[in-house]
């Protein structure tokens, strides 16, 4: 049964997502959230995230990733993957403030 309850998916988030804060919203977030993955700036403008946790608290994550942090504004939230393993914790990728 918890076996079932658990999901990864891997996702776009697409708009105004770089240099909103929008990597250290979504680490403080999904640590809240008890989840691990990872997000990181995308070349194209575009943030990329893993998240893997509880479905629950994986579909929670996703609502909350449509609106991000108050000076976001997101236009489209992608899931590219579903399933796979991540790492226990969460990390943000290319940055130097963690």
């Amino acid at each position: 049964m918890a076996e079932a309850a658990h999901r990864t998916v891997s996702v776009k988030i697409e708009g105004r997502v770089q240099g909103v804060c929008y990597r250290a919203w979504t680490d403080e977030t999904a640590r809240r959230l008890g989840l691990s993955g990872m997000v990181r700036n995308a070349s194209d403008g575009s943030v990329e995230a893993v998240f893997s946790g509880p479905a629950a608290k994986v579909d929670a994550m996703l609502k909350r990733c449509a609106d991000g942090p108050p000076d976001a504004r997101v236009s489209k939230v992608t899931i590219i993957k579903e399933g796979g393993s991540v790492a226990p914790g969460f990390r943000v990728i290319g940055t130097n403030w963690r």
